[in-house]
């Protein structure tokens, strides 16, 4: 048997907690697999595999079963591409929903009663009639609402349920119900039916608003990562032949040799052959005194060339960098799981389906209570669709990524969410020297004016 071999995968389409929790469910269940992390905020699902017993085409092949998209790891850039396209396109859906559900908002005006009989009010249902509000219904139920239809088969095609479940299953109530009144209305004339076209067109828009404003905070969380990267230059100076050339970083191999100037950034781990310098490692070592650098010593990618001019020769693959582990180690970190959040995981998994029971239990109770359809539909739709497992679901890895990721930002660096959970409970923490505590950059931190007459003695 082969060592296990990690696989990154980028999974497309996760919407709440329980999706993160089926796609890991059916990753670990499948033949082959030791471990599987997924990580909803990331949308990265971490597989540990025996290659021997399972390919990583059969991975993805495992993952689109259960109702997901999936590609190997993306790099940053496709990925940041790709989320970037997505989220233009679910800006133009929330502006388009939201138009087509401000006039059937205007319709829930005309019954306050300090408005109910005004001109306005009688203005606005004469504009807005029962046709004009299933139209607009009808396209935002259908045409905006169809991903939630669509995440809603594929989660019980894969026997769970999540959000999408509640949502179609609470729009549709409302929207169904008014179509069956308006088509009463349509029968007899006499009939003074009540409608909740803009119960379903409205709660769709403010949940469109609601992913847009979780997929800002989440993004937010990976800033971290970029502030790494950041560390890394873009281009290398290297001699080919007699001559110095620019290349991209990314094209650079191991053997190659790289003149790096004083000031600049390193590009890669490297031994000086040429020249003597000092190098400011404190984003490696914490120590801020520059560390004298000659021939035969090693330099760190990322780190700083202080004074002076050196040739040093690549020593390993950019994928084996300190800068490059460092920044594999926060991505492990912010992937993996803190014990509350295999809670929270449990959790959602059961979720949905209680959710589900208490809203027919609710509706059950409203209609023996007050005899009122309409009352009752509007209470288990509350109960259906603010009872959204996200926040359960998103909490936990989003303050795993901010606190790993800020603490990778000050030279902190966590294994895992395990590990950044514990620390509410420390009580010492012992440091090794100074010199990971202070900058040692110096500052004017007081001034004192001298006596007048010490100028005038010195100007004679």
């Amino acid at each position: 048997m082969e060592e296990s071999k990690r696989q990154d995968l980028n999974v497309f389409g996760m919407t709440c907690a329980a999706c993160a929790t089926r796609v890991e469910k059916a990753l670990n269940g499948a033949e082959g697999v030791e471990k599987a992390n997924v990580n909803l905020v990331t949308e990265n699902a971490a597989v540990y595999y025996d290659p021997e017993v399972v390919t990583t085409e059969r991975l993805i092949e495992i993952v689109e079963h259960a109702g997901y998209d999936a590609t190997e790891q993306l790099s940053k850039k496709e990925k940041d591409d790709m989320l970037a396209a997505n989220y233009r396109k679910e800006v133009r859906r929330f502006v388009i929903s939201a138009v087509l559900s401000l006039p059937l908002l205007l319709t829930m005006i005309g019954h306050i009663p300090a408005v109910e009989h005004t001109a306005f009010a009688e203005q606005t249902m004469k504009i807005v009639s029962p046709t004009v509000q299933l139209i607009l219904a009808t396209i935002v139920q259908f045409f905006i609402g169809y991903r939630f239809y669509d995440g809603a088969y594929k989660s019980l095609r894969g026997k769970m349920a999540n959000m999408d479940v509640l949502v179609a299953l609470g729009t549709s109530a409302a929207y169904f119900y008014s179509l069956a009144m308006y088509v009463l209305a349509m029968l007899d004339h006499m009939a003074m039916p009540h409608y909740y076209f803009e119960t379903s067109a409205v709660l769709i828009t403010l949940i469109l608003l609601g992913k847009l404003l979780e997929s800002y905070a989440t993004s937010r969380t990976t800033e971290s990562i970029s502030n790494l990267l950041a560390l890394k230059p873009k281009e290398a100076l290297i001699w080919q032949g007699e001559n110095l050339v620019k290349i991209d970083i990314d094209e650079l191999k191991v053997g190659d040799t790289v003149r790096i100037l004083p000031g600049e950034k390193i590009p890669v781990d490297a031994e000086i052959i040429h020249g003597e310098t000092s190098v400011d490692e404190s984003m490696i070592t914490g120590e801020a005194i520059p560390e004298e650098k000659k021939v035969g010593d090693a330099v760190i990618g990322g780190t700083i060339n202080y004074d002076g001019t050196i040739d040093a020769k690549m020593t390993k693959r950019l994928e084996e960098t300190v800068l490059e582990s460092i920044i594999r180690l926060v991505e492990e970190a912010q992937g993996s799981k803190a014990p509350i959040q295999r809670l929270a995981d449990k959790i959602s998994g059961i979720f949905v389906p209680i959710v589900v029971a208490i809203a027919a239990l609710t509706f059950v109770v409203w209609i023996l209570a007050t005899g009122d359809f309409g009352s009752s539909l509007e209470a288990t739709i509350a109960v259906l669709v603010i009872a959204c497992p996200c926040a359960l679901g998103l909490a936990t890895p989003t303050a795993i990524m901010a606190g790993t990721g800020k603490g990778a930002e000050t030279g902190i660096l966590f294994k895992g969410g395990e590990h950044l959970e514990r620390t509410s409970k420390i009580s010492t923490v012992v440091f090794d020297k100074t010199g990971t505590l202070t900058e040692g950059k110096l500052q004017v931190s007081e001034t004192d004016q001298a006596d007048p007459d010490f100028y005038q003695t010195f100007l004679r």
